[in-house]
């Protein structure tokens, strides 16, 4: 019988292989902060086509005011395994900051206004990390929604 591999171990590998591929087995995986970047920039040239501004997601573990904790191997393979099952399969789910802060590109949402969407994928996200995570993470948790607004060129 074949050892499993750990957690870090996992997101470690993951992250050497994503490099833009798409993730088949999505539990606990997230695309490297190069990777997430990359899908990002992608987005915003959409956005600056069609003209309208698009949401990003941003979670990131506050232990103190206004300083960012580094996520362990095991919470952060719980937070990305908690986003992937609350967010839609087109949404781009990585590292905004390695080990810091995750995020995840809203692709193509167009029903509701912009603070209406904020609102709802917010109360989505809280709602699956507070069950995903134990108590005392889920409390020290940050969850920010920006709406990401295209560049107009004249």
């Amino acid at each position: 019988m074949a050892a499993m591999e750990a957690p870090s171990e996992m997101r470690r590998e993951s992250s050497r292989a994503l490099g833009g591929l798409a993730l088949q087995q999505k539990a606990g995986q997230a695309y490297d902060e190069e990777a997430l970047r990359h899908f990002l920039a992608i987005e915003r040239k959409r956005a600056e086509r069609f003209r309208r501004p698009f949401p990003v997601l941003l979670v990131d573990l506050k232990q103190q005011p206004g300083e960012s904790a580094v996520f362990n191997p095991a919470v952060a393979y719980k937070l990305f395994s908690s986003l992937w099952c609350c967010l839609r399969d087109t949404d781009i789910v990585g590292w905004f900051r390695t080990d810091r802060v995750a995020g995840a590109v809203l692709t193509q949402i167009s029903e509701g206004s912009q603070v209406e969407v904020a609102r709802r994928v917010a109360r989505r996200v809280t709602l699956a990390l507070s069950s995903g995570l134990p108590m005392d993470i889920a409390a020290n948790i940050r969850i920010r929604v920006y709406q990401v607004r295209p560049k107009l060129h004249r």
